[in-house]
């Protein structure tokens, strides 16, 4: 078929918080996709087939269908280039491991060729980069042209491995995410605040902020280790620190062969030799420990006979367990132990180089445990194994094997006191035992190293067959009592009318409520009323800044139009949101906003992300706001001069709430209760035009639960400057 002109990106937005398209962070690009206007998919010879050819997975894209091969039903039936789109970078995203599934295309105007088209995309490069490869496999499968998409999926991949979180991290996060306690990723690796504010704690994989520096100094020391875990009862293997080879082989003879030999501050196994017989494995394995573990003392310690096990601790008990084995191939006489080690070893799905994979890859040539193994059995990496010949590759180093409903309740104590003698929060607890079912000391087991930041994911992702652990939920459990979910109250207003002055009014009325509040407007950011600068940022970092904060008790965001389209909001969801008016579409026609119905699009957002135990505040004197009611997952409060307009009558038939003015003064009222009602000194003589935000404020304040006389007096204290508001 003739070539198409390609899709033209006219504009990509990474927008980082709740948006018009959705409560979650999204790209939204504007396209402009050409004469594909007039060639929708139906239209387009064999490109179905080709489409599928490079994407079978789209079969699971539900569309609007709503079942599986409903997207595939819209291409068969005529879909157009921009939607199309839109599922082929969700797809790739979902090739390249980082799930997503939410996108949304939508016309800017009749036959105009513009699309907006937003999707959901968990990393703002990734999904930039799978916009991109993207377009190109679509107009590849358009012009029946070759694609190679194994190297877009792979290229994607990597940048998958190396920018979004580990897995370790990620378990934790979703688990936070799942008790609705939101994150805030702080760097491009590991380190995420969960909540916010002053109710906010923070994590670095399996580290957290109740991780104590003082306990892992004394983890690193497995010396100190060793001495504290006997002093209080738990069974250590025999062991004395060295600083030669020479005192390592006395050491040797004095504790009895069988021995281990292991770094002295060393960690995650590494210089670690177990089972030493001779004299000159003992020496080799004292040289290894020094230069691999990179260590200048090194312990000598009695080899305990088992199998090894990782438990781990989370507070104050074992939430999961794993059992290693040891390594073996089996020669068939004409491949090397590397080339065996290769096709019995390594093709383990659950081996790779990265945090994906709960095993490494085994590399004979580069460790000088695995070399010490195989001098001891007279081989090299390049020995060709006789046939049926099994050869030991690495003792107990498989730690990936599901063993947590098999451990005995004593072993499980004893590990959880392991780690409280060391004071670590969070423990990896390295034994050694023939029969995890029984207690240790009925068997000869010890505990042979406790690990601060232990890994995660052996338990989540075990062994074929093994039962994945919830070590996350454990661990975002241990952080937040059950009834935390780690949020501070957030109060957002939207509108053009005063937005700033109410902010402001609502900032004080928290603060005189005994709050440390931050508040971020046009005008400014402010902490307890002091006006900090805001520097190089832009209003959603500004924000975001004050969700940073540790001594913010509560904070208020005045969210302009312009923000929510080019940025979305701070923060995910809001106890309070006021919305003042639909108006404030001028000067927003880059944007395609045009008119109060696509406004009301824009700020309805406001009322979206109000939490079911929040409510909207809503002015009942415009009908497009009051129709916004309805979208409110928590309660509504109306407000407005005007006592008997429609929306404040009916609601308060209803029992609803409602603030409004009566002979200067404001009335808080529940149905037809009037609870209370403020006198007119609450506004300044001069402020005749600020009564609609006064009484927005009262409806906040309402809401958040101040009382009325706090209320009042709060306002009657606010510093009515003219310039600040």
């Amino acid at each position: 078929m003739t070539k198409k002109k390609d899709i033209e990106f006219l504009r990509v937005t990474h927008l980082r918080g709740p948006n018009i398209w959705t409560y979650r962070p999204v790209i939204e690009a504007w396209l402009d996709i050409g004469e594909l206007e007039n060639y929708p998919s139906n239209k387009l010879p064999g490109f179905y087939e080709r489409l599928i050819g490079f994407l079978p997975g789209l079969v699971e894209h539900r569309c609007g269908v709503g079942e599986r091969g409903g997207f595939l039903e819209r291409l068969r039936d005529g879909t157009y280039a921009g939607h199309i789109l839109e599922h082929v970078v969700l797809e790739l995203q979902n090739l390249a491991g980082m799930r997503t599934g939410f996108g949304k295309t939508r016309q800017t105007a009749e036959g105009s060729g513009i699309y907006k088209m937003a999707f959901r995309t968990r990393q703002e490069q990734v999904g930039r980069a799978a916009l991109a490869a993207g377009k190109d496999l679509l107009m590849a499968a358009i012009d029946d042209k070759p694609y190679d998409l194994a190297a877009t999926v792979g290229k994607l991949t990597s940048m998958v491995e190396s920018l979004c979180l580990g897995p370790s991290t990620a378990s934790i996060v979703d688990a936070a995410t799942d008790r609705k306690i939101p994150h805030i990723r702080l760097t491009d690796g590991n380190l995420v605040q969960l909540g916010h504010g002053a109710r906010q704690r923070r994590i670095w994989t399996a580290e957290t902020d109740n991780t104590s520096a003082i306990a892992e100094g004394i983890a690193s020391d497995k010396d100190m280790t060793k001495d504290l875990l006997k002093s209080v009862g738990v069974p250590v293997p025999e062991g004395t620190l060295v600083k030669s080879a020479d005192e390592a082989w006395e050491e040797a003879q004095d504790i009895g062969l069988p021995v281990a030999v292991k770094p002295y501050d060393g960690n995650h196994g590494r210089g670690v030799s177990l089972n030493l017989m001779t004299e000159a494995d003992v020496r080799a394995a004292y040289d290894i420990a020094v230069v691999r573990g990179g260590s200048k003392s090194v312990i000598v310690e009695k080899f305990i006979v088992g199998n090894e096990h990782r438990l781990l601790v989370v507070g104050r008990r074992m939430v999961a367990a794993s059992m290693g084995e040891s390594l073996w191939v089996t020669g068939d006489g004409k491949s090397s132990v590397q080339g065996l080690v290769d096709s019995q070893i390594n093709t383990d799905p659950r081996r790779g180089t990265t945090e994906e994979f709960p095993l490494n890859i085994v590399q004979p040539r580069e460790s000088e445990e695995v070399l010490l193994d195989l001098k001891r059995q007279g081989l090299t990496p390049d020995s060709v194994v006789d046939s049926g010949r099994k050869v030991l590759i690495q003792l107990n180093g498989n730690v990936a094997n599901d063993v947590t409903d098999l451990v005995h309740p004593a072993v499980a104590e004893m590990a959880a006191l392991a780690a409280r003698t060391i004071g670590l929060d969070i423990a990896g607890i390295d034994l050694v035992a023939a029969d995890i079912s029984r207690p240790l000391e009925e068997q000869g087991g010890a505990i042979i190293e406790v690990n601060a930041s232990p890994g995660l994911l052996a338990h989540l992702k075990p062994a074929a067959g093994g039962v994945a652990r919830p070590v996350g939920h454990a661990i975002a459990d241990q952080l937040f009592a059950e009834d935390d979910d780690g949020r501070i109250p957030i109060v957002g207003v939207a509108g053009s009318r005063q937005n700033a002055l109410i902010a402001r009014l609502i900032g004080w009325l928290l603060q005189m409520s005994g709050r440390y509040v931050g508040t971020a407007t046009e005008q400014g950011v402010f902490l307890n009323g002091r006006n900090v600068a805001r520097g190089p940022l832009s209003e959603w970092e500004s924000g975001e800044r004050l969700l940073l904060n540790k001594n913010v008790e509560a904070a208020v965001f005045a969210n302009a139009g312009r923000m929510i389209l080019s940025e979305g909001f701070s923060y995910d969801k809001c106890m309070v949101g006021v919305v003042t008016d639909a108006a404030g579409h001028e000067g927003l026609g880059e944007f395609f906003i045009n008119t109060p119905e696509q406004m009301f699009g824009v700020l309805r957002t406001q009322v979206d992300v109000v939490l079911p135990e929040g409510a909207a505040v809503l002015n009942a004197s415009d009908a497009q706001v009051v129709e916004m009611a309805e979208l409110c997952d928590g309660d509504v409060i109306f407000y407005g001069t005007d006592e008997h307009v429609p929306a404040i009558d009916s609601h308060r038939q209803d029992g609803g709430r409602a603030v409004f003015l009566r002979d200067g003064g404001f009335v808080m009222a529940a149905g037809r209760d009037e609870l209370a009602v403020l006198p007119p000194s609450c506004l300044p003589a001069s402020g005749e035009d600020r009564k609609e935000a006064v009484l927005a404020a009262i409806g906040a304040g309402w809401a958040m639960g101040l009382s009325p006389d706090l209320i009042g007096a709060a306002l009657r204290t606010f510093e009515w400057n003219t310039k600040k508001n």
